[in-house]
């Protein structure tokens, strides 16, 4: 401890409460060690990076992470509390989530499965990889030093495949599954603050989205919508005495791939600072909101946003959602 930074110290033994005394100092050399390690962050490496390649108990950092006792989400927990107040003390908080692969092999690494390798992989070209998946939440916050916002994990789970959950006799929990809890989790951690979450279309998923309008506290959600999503108007006010069951939606409206060429549609131009390689991306957007619904699924109320590049930028339409609650809340 006497190595470290004073700036350091605060944050560091944050952590100590979780470990026993033990535990403590064979995990604060991993952490430490982890920071400064050039390349794959293994216990192996950390060693050397701390000069303790010599070690003759090296079992026991391994059982910092094998064996011994302590609590991760209780270490997500306080990590969570460190960035917010770091970085975003008061406002809005925006969270990325995400599912990625870490490519490991070996017969002693149970949870591995078969995934779709989304680095090597195309719309017309399919890559399978082994590893294990997991599905990791962060912070996304301005660095004013890099200039960039950057994504700052705090809290990761491990989202084994369908076969394992088969093999193992458990029920299989879908990333939606696991999305849902860990935001649960996180509600429960920061329960006041305004959160909007950003994700893939994996995240576009009508009963997800409407477990999350089941919150104490509204979640925004950012995602990628299908061009040819069954949009509606909202349903209308239901009529005294009227038989029936409630409608859902009310009339159907024109899917996002017509009003691309529609001559009705009116687009409004849009600059945005900071692009990829640090241009200045200008854009035609286009939005509303609608109800997207469908046949056996909730109805959940979006604002939609149709964004056209111009010709100096890639030729791509793209569709995005803002999970609404209510939907009057809208911004754009």
């Amino acid at each position: 401890m006497s190595l470290l930074p004073k700036e350091f110290l605060s944050l560091i033994l944050t952590f100590a409460p979780l470990f026993s005394k033990p535990v403590w100092e064979s995990a604060l050399v991993l952490l430490i060690g982890a920071i400064v390690a050039p390349g794959k962050r293994t216990v192996s490496s950390i060693l050397r990076a701390m000069g303790m390649q010599q070690e003759p108990h090296f079992q026991n950092y391994h059982r910092v992470l094998n064996r011994a006792v302590w609590s991760s989400r209780q270490a997500s927990r306080l990590l969570l509390q460190q960035l917010v107040t770091a970085f975003v003390p008061s406002g809005t908080l925006v969270m990325g989530i995400d599912d990625t692969i870490e490519r490991r092999w070996g017969k002693r690494i149970a949870a591995r499965g078969i995934y779709r390798d989304p680095v090597r992989s195309s719309d017309s070209h399919f890559v399978k990889t082994s590893g294990l998946r997991w599905l990791s939440l962060m912070l996304l916050v301005p660095i004013p030093w890099a200039q960039r916002v950057w994504a700052l994990p705090f809290f990761t789970v491990l989202a084994p495949s369908e076969r394992y959950h088969q093999t193992h006799k458990q029920r299989h929990k879908t990333l939606l599954d696991w999305g849902r809890q860990m935001l649960t989790q996180v509600r429960r951690w920061i329960p006041q603050r305004t959160l909007v979450l950003v994700g893939d279309s994996s995240f576009a998923a009508l009963e997800w989205l409407e477990a999350l309008r089941q919150l104490p506290t509204a979640v925004y959600v950012v995602t990628r919508l299908r061009c040819d999503a069954a949009l509606y108007e909202s349903a209308p006010k239901r009529q005294a005495k009227q038989m029936g069951r409630p409608r859902k939606v009310g009339k159907r409206l024109p899917t996002l791939k017509s009003l691309l060429d529609a001559p009705q549609t009116t687009w409004q131009g849009l600059t945005i600072e900071g692009w990829y390689g640090g241009r200045t991306g200008e854009l035609q957007v286009t939005s509303d909101t609608a109800v997207w619904y469908h046949t056996g699924l909730p109805a959940v109320p979006i604002r939609w946003v149709l964004v056209i590049p111009n010709q100096k930028m890639p030729a791509t339409d793209s569709a995005f959602t803002i999970k609404l609650k209510p939907v009057t809340e809208a911004t754009v």
